[in-house]
């Protein structure tokens, strides 16, 4: 489920302060600061239409082999779609062939832990800090040749999306980000919070004891699909629906990559030295410039901040958007045209 923004976590909840702060940008509901020149909408598509990729194929990118799927043109303007956890590539298997219909090169990477990506050395830590996939996301696009994309991505894939925009502005030519800004640090990740706040983390505490990672690595599955029932209540998916995304899950660095991840965020595991400098600059909380368009569901059931907690970290064009009609955390999947709308708009936005 979706990062905290760490800086500090209360931000998840919206406080008055951050509201009144942030009001300056003007927010108006649902949508807000729509793109003046809108391209021509795509065609409407009924979710759970499509269901597959054509053949995945592999590259061998930094530390990893990864395993990816690639829709459109070669010569189109690239877009990377990132998922998040529990989730997979799956996610954007109706949002990939809108993008590509319109032109685009749609690159939809299984991140590490996930699919079919795996590890060149058995030697190579398992780590899952964010610095650790954002510099994974930027070695799989020096591998494919490709100079700069837009990126788009919710949860995990939101976040490292996120953080390549702060960090490498130059790569990332425009960002859709579900849930807005979500880079934290360890720091931030320390404090405590209410108890109402606390229990929607519950998942993170649950992981940071042997237990945890027991439990998750005999119930991977059952504990999936229960996340995606709390954070998407609405969504009335199917068991071939989730069984195509939880076949990602048996990738044999899944847990260890998972477990990690939450306890790094907590202050409960070390990361790795070469990656501190990037990590000292993301717990500044860097304002990503370039061009944004945020996206959030109505119904959404996991952590997330409201639009006007997070309107300032982003100095570039902005706008951000609520989907209704009981949309929750997977939002590519869920409402994939929206989703598409949304990458071709930040594109014309740039």
């Amino acid at each position: 489920m979706s990062d905290e923004i760490n800086h500090p976590r209360r931000r998840f909840f919206g406080t008055a302060a951050a509201t009144l702060a942030a009001a300056q940008f003007a927010f108006t509901g649902d949508v807000v600061a729509q793109p003046t020149a809108k391209p021509p909408r795509l065609p409407n598509v009924k979710p759970g239409a499509n269901t597959s990729f054509a053949s995945l194929k592999q590259i061998d990118a930094g530390p990893l082999n990864v395993g990816y799927a690639e829709a459109g043109p070669t010569d189109g303007e690239p877009v990377i779609l990132l998922h998040g956890w529990p989730y997979d590539i799956y996610s954007f298997v109706e949002v990939a062939p809108l993008l590509a219909s319109a032109g685009y090169r749609v690159v939809v990477p299984y991140l590490r832990g996930y699919g079919t990506t795996r590890f060149l050395s058995d030697a190579t830590m398992r780590n899952g800090q964010p610095s650790a996939i954002a510099v994974d996301t930027i070695a799989l696009m020096d591998a494919l040749k490709i100079k700069q994309a837009t990126l788009a991505g919710f949860d995990w894939g939101a976040r490292t999306a996120n953080v390549m925009a702060a960090l490498w502005p130059e790569r990332c030519k425009a960002m859709v980000s579900v849930s807005g800004y979500l880079i934290g640090s360890q720091e931030a990740g320390k404090k405590p919070l209410p108890p109402k706040a606390e229990l929607q983390w519950w998942y993170q505490f649950y992981f940071a004891t042997e237990r945890g990672r027991e439990g998750y690595d005999k119930y991977r599955r059952e504990f999936s699909k229960l996340i995606w029932q709390l954070a998407s209540p609405k969504w009335d998916f199917d068991d071939a629906t989730f069984d195509r995304s939880a076949n990602a899950f048996d990738n044999p660095d899944h847990v260890a990559i998972v477990i990690h991840s939450y306890r790094w965020r907590l202050g409960l595991a070390e990361g790795e030295a070469k990656y501190d400098d990037l990590e000292k600059k993301l717990a500044q909380a860097p304002v990503i410039t370039v061009p944004t368009i945020t996206i959030e569901g109505d119904a959404n059931g996991a952590p997330h901040p409201e639009p006007a907690a997070y309107a300032k970290m982003f100095s570039g064009k902005y706008s951000h958007r609520t989907i209704k009609s009981g949309i929750g955390h997977n939002l590519p999947q869920e409402a994939p045209q929206a989703f598409a709308e949304a990458v071709i708009d930040v594109v014309a936005q740039s």
